[in-house]
């Protein structure tokens, strides 16, 4: 079962990462023909020499960059998994220069590559489909995570307003909002005990998510079994933002 992917050409950002490397890996293997986009060579070479894949380099939060990458580049999807998870602090610590930094990265990054992929879908005139990856911290407070979360916040509400408006051309735009995967990094937080522990007991599922867990749903949203779904952020929390 591909999903409806044979052939489509799918762009996704943040691909030298441990979320954006699996989004690829299932990609390929749905069939699309994906290409893996980072902001240096090095961030992607590994991700598109495992998988035989084309790779483009680009800064999602410079305009000129995206622009130059994307414009004419015919596409069928996107998947917007770049992201700057900035410093944890509290609203009294928060600096500005790291809420900027989180923002140009996460909010504008997302607009802009939604800009310039939906472009080119419009010009080709068969619709597509964009899926961004967003953040639980964008449907509950999480202590100090008052940057990322606004950033992620409003990468949700660019998800809504584009899907209102390019629902006429046949492009669908959804997001899906993971809880933690426990990735070293996350796991210089997380992985602290009066954290972590509290944190994890509040999942029903009682698990951190995996990157295999969160790469699924991006997939099935890119395919044709959502084809009348957009505009929906989509919880991939082990049931934590229900209670």
């Amino acid at each position: 079962m591909t999903g409806g992917l044979d052939g489509r050409t799918v762009v996704v950002t943040g691909a030298g990462g441990g979320i954006g490397g699996e989004i690829v890996a299932h990609l390929v293997r749905a069939g699309a023909d994906v290409i893996a986009a980072g902001r240096t060579d090095e961030e992607v070479a590994d991700v598109s020499e495992r998988h035989g894949i084309r790779s483009l380099v680009f800064d999602v939060a410079d305009e000129e960059s995206v622009a130059a990458a994307l414009d004419g580049l015919d596409l069928q999807g996107l998947v917007n998994c770049a992201g700057y998870g900035g410093v944890v602090a509290p609203v009294v610590d928060a600096g500005a220069d790291v809420f900027d930094r989180v923002m140009a990265v996460n909010a504008r990054g997302t607009l802009l590559t939604t800009k310039y992929a939906a472009r080119s879908m419009i010009r080709l005139g068969h619709g597509g489909a964009i899926v961004n990856v967003s953040s639980q911290a964008s449907l509950v407070a999480l202590d100090g995570h008052v940057s990322y979360g606004a950033s992620k916040a409003a990468v949700d509400a660019i998800t809504r307003v584009s899907a209102l408006e390019l629902g006429v051309h046949g492009i669908r735009v959804n997001s899906v909002a993971p809880t933690v995967v426990m990735t070293e990094m996350s796991a210089s937080y997380w992985g602290r005990p009066e954290i972590g522990e509290p944190f994890l007991a509040a999942i029903p599922l009682g698990r951190w998510a995996t990157e295999a867990d969160i790469a699924s749903p991006v997939v099935f949203l890119l395919g044709d079994g959502a084809a009348m779904i957009t505009g929906v952020t989509l919880p991939v929390d082990g049931g934590y933002t229900a209670r």
